[in-house]
This record gives C-alpha cells, structure tokens and sequence, in this order.
C-alpha cells in the first residue's frame, strides 16, 4: 500500500501552485535571480521517515532558518547563563533587521533578529578551527550529511551588508560584542549563506522536535534543554512581527529565511520545510505560510490543540484471583501517571497489584517517579506489587523502601 501521506502533501503543494503573491528578496544579489516558482515541502518525523514533494532537493541557502540552529550551538558550547548575558529571549514585535534592545541591559532582545543573531556568533569560538567551521559540524550532524558554505551567496550579501555592520557595532559599543566586527558579520553572513535543501530543513527540524537526537542516524546532537530551549524562542520570536498571528493561526515553533525557506518543528512529533521564494511584508515564504496554516488545520498540529492523553495509558484492567492486574500502554507521562495513580488509589481487597507494561513504549522521567511512588504506598499498604516489564521501560523499579519489586517475565 503507498502511504496517503505523500499524496496529502502533493494536495498541499498542488493548491498552492496558483499563488503568485510576494517578492523575492532582490535586495540580496545573489537571491534576487532565484526562480520565484519553485516549491518544495517535506516532512520528517522523529522515528525518521522523511516524506517529500515538489523540488525538495533544490539546495537553498539556509538565511535566518541557521538562527536558532547556532543560538542551539552557543548553549551547546558556552551554557544557559553566557548566552543569556548577551541575548534575550523575549519577542520583539518588530522587523529582522531593527535595533531591538532592552533597557538598562541593551541585550538584544531575542536571538532570532538579526541584532541577537550576530550577538549569538560573536559567542562562538573561533579556535579550532572557526566560528563557520563549528557551526557546519553541527549543522552537518543535525542534516545527517556534509554541509557546506556559498561563496557566491557570502559574498553578494558581504557586499550589501551595512546594516549588520551597524549593528555589530552597536553591540560592540555595548560590550555585548568583543570580537572584531567585520569577522563576526562575515561569519554571520557564512552562516546565512549554508546551502540546504527541504528535506535537510525537515530533517534539522525532527531533530529539535525529538529532544535532539537525529532521528535518521540515531546520533544524540543536542541536549534535550537545549532543544526545548531552541524550540521555545523560535515560537516566541521566530516569525519576528508576525510571531502573535503565527501562535495564535498556526502554533507550530517556526523560523523563516528570506531565501524562501519556513521551518516548523513540533514538539514530538515532526520537523516540516516548505520552499518557496516569493515572501511577504515579513519577509516569509507566502506559500509557505500558507502551507503551515493547512497543515496545521488540517492534521491538528497546533500545540495548544490539547488531546485528553491521561486515559489513554491504561489499556486494560483484569482481575486474577487474589491479583488486579493494570495492563498500560503507549508513553507513561504525567497526565497517564496521574491517571494510573487515581484508579490505584481505589482499588480494595487485593492482596496483589500487578503492572504490565509490556505494551507501554517510554516511560518518562517524572512518569517513573510517579509510577513508583504509586508502588511504595501499596507497599506501605500491605499489597504484594509486581511489574512485568521484560522491555526493562521503567529500569531499576526500586521504589525506594529498600526491597526489590517482583519483576515477571510474564503473566
């Protein structure tokens, strides 16, 4: 059977061929001869599997999309409390190209403006090796494949690059900038000029959505703080004086470039890229745009779109002589702990509690701590509590009273 996934994708794109709003950015030599008809979308999800239509392997330069990629890499490299001495992480309400600073501290006030992206270079380390040069391993890790710097895209933006320039300055009269200036733009506009296609965007993208491992090559790139981090700016700030409608309209975390790529990566489930030059007053892809407000609507891909998950985690309840046994299923988090814990807490007349967890996939941090409070109190209770877990989900099921929980291999 081929999935209906591809073909909803091929729907998305097909109805946006006739769209022919916007501009592409001409302001920008080397992007002002860019084919304005060209699309792209493609979608990756955390376990890997990568769905493309369109010309998903036409390689583009990554612009502003490398933001909250390098703000990922300045945390990777310096910690939380560096970077935050030098940039913001509040919405600005103004264009990519402002000077945006708050009072009192003149940081800029996120990093996905272009005064906060030059702060957030400027922290990179440029021995061994370069600023660039890190920047293209992680990118290169986060792809899954060797990526590489336009010389024709840098230098057509170094010749046109004033504004930047002004703005390191500014910065560096600040102190916020040490660095000398003209290396830090320059390295900053190398860092624009990465070339990518959709489907390295989309797969970029999955990793962020995935707490930081790759999902194609399993490899951990980033912490999971900092992925959550990089996840949490880009929905604030990454759509500059359009982040309020993009929340509220479409809720996915996003970042756009103007050379006409939009990335979107929702939490645990997908990262997505949309291809497309022409922009709109933003300076996004219109069609882009357009295709997030679809996919959106269309899958339920909103984060504040809450889905009731607690009750889901209990697959079965079956009682076995003097045993209940609870059958659970899929992620163990909070709400599904929570869920497990109150019908627990109801439970009379058993001598013996079982949990199955054969059919649960992860349990996570604060769902194991909960699971095994749940079983020290049957404990103190005077229950019998044993787990079958033969996947070892819930590893080392000690719930703290100093003796070993039954561990079956089966029921």
């Amino acid at each position: 059977m081929r999935t209906p996934v591809q073909d909803y994708l091929r729907e998305v794109t097909d109805s946006l061929v006739g769209i022919h709003d916007g501009e592409v950015a001409d302001y920008i030599p080397a992007l002002a001869t860019a084919d304005p008809d060209v699309l792209a979308l493609a979608l990756t999800t955390i376990t890997g599997r990568t769905y493309s239509v369109g010309d998903a392997d036409r390689e583009f330069s990554l612009q502003s999309i490398s933001k909250p990629f390098a703000y990922a890499v300045a945390l990777l490299d310096h910690g939380f409390e560096a970077v935050d001495r030098v940039v913001g992480v509040e919405p600005s309400g103004e264009a990519f190209d402002e000077l945006s600073l708050e009072k009192g501290s003149h940081r800029p006030r996120n990093p996905m403006i272009n005064a906060g992206a030059l702060a957030v270079h400027s922290l990179l380390d440029p021995d061994n090796g370069g600023r660039v040069e890190r920047l293209l391993d992680v990118f290169s890790a986060l792809a899954g494949r060797p990526l590489r710097v336009d010389a024709e895209v840098h230098v057509s933006e170094m010749a046109t690059a004033d504004r930047n320039l002004a703005l390191a300055h500014m910065l560096r009269s600040y102190g916020l900038v040490t660095a000398d200036v003209h290396d830090v733009v320059d390295g900053y506009v190398q860092q624009c000029a990465v070339m990518v296609t959709a489907r390295d965007v989309a797969v970029m993208g999955a990793t962020l959505a995935g707490g930081g491992v790759q999902p194609v090559t399993g490899e951990r790139v980033l912490p999971a703080r900092v992925a959550r981090q990089t996840l949490s700016v880009m929905l604030a700030a990454g759509m500059y004086n359009g982040a309020g409608s993009w929340i509220t309209g479409v809720g996915i975390p996003a970042k756009s470039g103007v050379s006409g790529g939009l990335l979107g990566a929702l939490p645990g489930q997908a990262g997505v890229c949309v291809f497309s030059p022409r922009l709109d007053a933003h300076g996004s892809s219109v069609r882009g745009v357009l295709a997030f407000q679809r996919l959106s609507s269309d899958l339920g891909l909103h984060l504040m779109d809450a889905e009731r998950l607690g009750e889901t985690v209990l697959r079965e309840r079956r009682e076995d002589g003097d045993e209940v046994v609870y059958a659970l299923q899929g992620v163990v988090e909070f709400t599904g702990a929570e869920h497990l814990l109150h019908e627990l807490a109801q439970e009379e007349g058993w001598t013996c509690v079982v949990l199955d967890l054969t059919h649960v996939d992860r349990v996570t941090r604060v769902g194991r701590r909960m699971v095994l409070e749940g079983l020290r109190r049957l404990r103190l209770d005077g229950r019998r509590v044993a787990v079958v877990d033969a996947g070892r989900v819930l590893p080392d099921a000690d719930p703290g009273d100093g003796e070993v929980v039954e561990d079956r291999a089966q029921l």
